[in-house]
C-alpha cells in the first residue's frame, strides 16, 4: 500500500493507528457474540480491526468522526458502506441506528476521549451487553481496579456496578503508527446478568461522583452537601474514605442516604 493511500493520523483526534494484524484479530476475538447480532466499532481509522469483525457472524457498524478515514473505509470496505456513520459517538444518538436492539461496542479508542466513551456506554447499559477494546493502560487498569487501590475511583465503581471488568493484556507502543508515549491495555466488559441496582440508580451515580471529588476525605466530610442526619452520619461507613468501599458498599451507602432523605 502506497503512502498516498494511507490516512494521516491526526493528533487533535488522538489517533494512533494499530498496525499489528495479530493484535487486531485478538481484539476482535474478545467478543463472545452472545446476546446480540450487531456490533459498533468506534474510531475504525483504516479498518485494521474492522476487517476481522466483518469475518464474524454479526452485523458490523462503524462510527468515525474523521472524514479522511471515512473516505478510506468507503473505498476499501465496499460491503460496509451503508453501515459507516460519519458522526461523533459522544454527541450522536446511536439509537437512531439500533432502535431498541442490543449491540456490542468495540474499538481502539482515542485516549483523549476513552473515559467519556465508557460513561456514555454506561448510560446505554440496557442495550450494551458487551464492550471491549484498547485504552491507555493506566485507564484500562483503573476501570478494572478493586477497592483499596490508589487508582480505584469513579470509573471503577460505576463500571463494575453493572459490568464484570477484566483486564486482558498489555500492548506495546511499537505496534501503533504513530507510537503513543505509553503502553496500552485491552479490556473486556461483560454486563452482569442482573444489572439493575437495589437502590436509586441516579442517586448512586451522584453519591459515587461526589465521594471521589474529595477522595482523601472521609465520606462524612465529602458527602456534606447531601445534608445527612446526625443519626446517619454516626454510621461507621461514613468514617471511611471512598477508595475503601467496594461496589456493593457504595450501593449500600446509596440505600442508606435514600432512606435518610425519604
Amino acid at each position: 500500500m502506497s503512502n498516498q493511500d494511507q490516512v494521516r493520523a491526526k493528533k487533535h483526534l488522538g489517533q494512533h493507528f494499530l498496525r499489528d494484524e495479530n493484535i487486531a484479530k485478538k481484539i476482535a476475538d474478545t467478543l463472545t457474540l452472545q446476546g446480540y447480532k450487531d456490533v459498533l466499532e468506534i474510531g475504525p481509522g483504516m479498518g485494521v480491526l474492522t476487517k476481522y469483525l466483518l469475518k464474524k457472524d454479526i452485523n458490523t457498524h462503524v462510527i468515525e468522526i474523521d472524514t479522511e478515514s471515512v473516505e478510506y473505509l468507503k473505498n476499501h470496505y465496499l460491503n460496509l458502506s451503508d453501515r459507516i456513520y460519519e458522526k461523533d459517538f459522544l454527541k450522536y444518538d446511536i439509537t437512531e441506528v439500533f432502535k431498541d436492539r442490543p449491540f456490542a461496542i468495540i474499538g481502539n479508542f482515542p485516549y483523549n476521549i476513552s473515559s467519556q466513551i465508557v460513561f456514555k456506554t454506561l448510560e446505554m447499559r440496557h442495550q450494551v451487553p458487551e464492550f471491549s477494546g484498547m485504552f491507555q493502560k493506566e485507564v484500562a487498569q483503573r476501570i478494572c481496579s478493586q477497592e483499596g487501590s490508589k487508582i480505584y475511583g469513579i470509573l471503577s465503581v460505576l463500571t463494575q456496578a453493572f459490568y464484570k471488568a477484566e483486564y486482558l493484556y498489555t500492548v506495546s507502543p511499537s505496534v501503533f503508527n504513530p507510537p503513543p508515549k505509553v503502553d496500552s491495555g485491552v479490556l473486556l466488559l461483560r454486563r452482569k446478568e442482573n444489572f439493575s441496582l437495589p437502590c436509586d440508580e441516579v442517586l448512586f451515580f451522584k453519591v459515587v461522583k461526589t465521594s471521589f471529588q474529595q477522595r482523601r476525605k472521609t465520606l462524612r466530610n465529602s458527602l456534606k452537601t447531601f445534608n445527612l442526619s446526625d443519626n446517619l452520619k454516626a454510621n461507621t461507613i461514613f468514617g471511611q474514605r471512598p477508595e475503601q468501599l467496594s461496589v456493593s458498599q457504595f450501593i449500600e451507602l446509596t440505600s442508606l442516604i435514600e432512606n435518610d432523605q425519604g
